[in-house]
């Protein structure tokens, strides 16, 4: 599923963005798996990402006791911060009581490295 969401719903959603209100349905739809696209499908965009969407589907999501949304959550910031680690930082800290730690824990994961030291 990560994949398709990846390699496949990503490209669609940059190609044609009409489709990011199905990303916003999906986000916030509560069927598991299409949260986790919902959430994931920006992996690879870098610089392109839509950091208030990808905080937006994160904060709408932080509250799931889902492995796989934590997860997918965590991941998701973890690989933005490779681009915007100060951004994911302050996302991370200003939502702490509502991210679970396994989130804040991936989020976390080489800020302080990409940050130059700093996070």
């Amino acid at each position: 599923m990560d994949e398709l969401a990846k390699h496949v719903v990503g490209p669609l959603v940059a190609g044609s963005p009409a489709l990011l209100a199905r990303m916003g349905a999906w986000a916030a739809g509560g069927e598991l798996w299409l949260a986790r696209s919902a959430i994931v499908h920006q992996l690879g965009y870098r610089e392109r990402t839509d950091t208030g969407r990808l905080f937006a589907y994160c904060a709408a999501n932080a509250a799931s006791t889902e492995f796989f949304l934590r997860k997918a959550i965590g991941w998701a910031l973890r690989e933005h911060a490779r681009t915007d680690p100060a951004a994911v930082a302050a996302f991370v800290e200003r939502n702490r009581d509502d991210l679970s730690g396994l989130s804040r824990r991936e989020a976390l994961k080489g800020v302080a490295r990409w940050s130059g030291g700093a996070a």
